[in-house]
């Protein structure tokens, strides 16, 4: 199941009354759920039964006004640099364009370039470098240009 595919799962579960959405895809298994409190839907993907996610740091909603947020397309693994002793990608107060690549997310053995939607200048790292993240999880974020 690629990027469009699981986009197309969560704007199916913002746009309808569904709670929870479950789709099987060979030995691959995805689940959205909404979260009780608010509509915001939660992905879940089948992975060895008790692999645990890091949560993302919460921050106050103050610190976080007009910035942007990079997010993780995809569940995998955060990585800042090309290669192990390798310099990161980017650093907070870099500044960066609109397709600059910012960190790699590792998702079923294959590195994924994650680039920047926006120009501006990186603010904040959100994840921790190799560490898993999830869809959506907040890598990043950016003080727009």
């Amino acid at each position: 199941m690629d990027l469009k595919e699981l986009k197309a799962l969560v704007r199916l579960m913002e746009g309808g009354d569904l709670e929870e959405l479950e789709v099987a895809e060979g030995d691959r298994r995805v689940r959205i759920r909404r979260r009780s409190s608010d509509s915001q839907p939660v992905i879940r993907t089948g992975g060895p039964v008790g692999a645990k996610v890091a949560a993302a740091p919460a921050i106050a909603a103050a610190e976080t006004t007009g910035l942007v947020p990079i997010e993780s397309p995809m569940v995998g693994t955060f990585y800042r640099a090309p290669a192990p002793g390798a310099e990161p990608y980017v650093k907070e107060g870099d500044a960066i364009q609109k397709g600059t690549v910012v960190c790699i997310v590792e998702a079923m053995k294959l590195m994924n370039e994650i680039e920047s939607e926006v120009a501006g200048r990186i603010v904040r790292v959100m994840a921790e470098n190799g560490k898993p993240v999830e869809f959506g999880q907040p890598l990043f974020l950016v003080e727009p240009a």
